[in-house]
Order: structure tokens, then sequence, then C-alpha cells
């Protein structure tokens, strides 16, 4: 009796398609993080833009702590008054900062804060305080 051979199937072009269905899950991969970086960059920005306000805000208050409790830099109210602001760098920032006496029984002390704001990608603002005594 003769041997009958088993063969395999023909599977050549099997390799080709889950070749290509791999190239196109790695696709959707590779868009999917595309995707990602720029949302990254524009936080990254975001944190360097405040910590630059950052180190505007402190810049004012450590010229503003050494000055004595009768310099009319640091008497209350809003500096510079009204609604002008200092313009910094390029412009892109802006800063001021309030003076408040505080009540009784705190009245030797006086709180500054200074703010620095920005508009680049959208409106912005860091808050520093510091307390002066008499």
């Amino acid at each position: 009796m003769p041997r009958r051979t088993i063969r395999a199937r023909d599977e050549r072009g099997s390799t080709l398609v889950e070749m290509l269905i791999a190239l196109v899950v790695l696709a959707i991969g590779v868009l999917a993080l595309a995707r990602a970086f720029p949302a990254g960059s524009q936080s990254q920005l975001q944190d360097r833009l405040t910590t630059t306000a950052s180190y505007y805000a402190q810049q004012e208050l450590e010229d503003l702590v050494p000055k004595s409790w009768n310099d009319p830099s640091i008497a209350d109210g809003r500096h510079p008054s009204g609604t002008a602001t200092e313009s910094l760098g390029s412009g892109k920032w802006q800063r001021y900062y309030t003076v408040a006496t505080m009540a009784s029984p705190l009245d030797g002390v006086k709180k500054v804060t200074v703010t620095v704001a920005w508009t680049y990608y959208g409106n912005r603002s860091v808050n520093a305080v510091t307390y002066k005594r008499r």
C-alpha cells in the first residue's frame, strides 16, 4: 500500500496579511503617541512661563522687604496706582503689587502681594505674598 503524505497548505500569503495588520496596528499606536507630544510641549511651556512669573514676583518682593515702614513705595494701596502695570521682558509680563496694613491686633504688620500676569496661552497670573512688620 502506498503511503500518503499530508502536505501543509500553502501559507505564503498569510504572512503578508499578518504583516499588513501589524503595520496598521503599529501606525495607529504611533499616531496616538504623536498626538501626545504637542500637549506635553504646551504643558512644559506653561510651566516655564509660571516659573518666570514666580521669578519676577520674587524679585519685586526682595526689592520691597528691606524698605522702611514709612517708605512711600510700601504705602497702603496698589503700586503703580490705578490699572497701570509695570511691563517686564518683552512686554508679555505685567507686574503690580498691593500693600495693606492688617487689622488690629496685627496693625503693626503690612501684607504685600505681588502679582505678575501674562496673556500668552490665555490669561494667567502668579501671586507672591509677604508680611512686613513695623
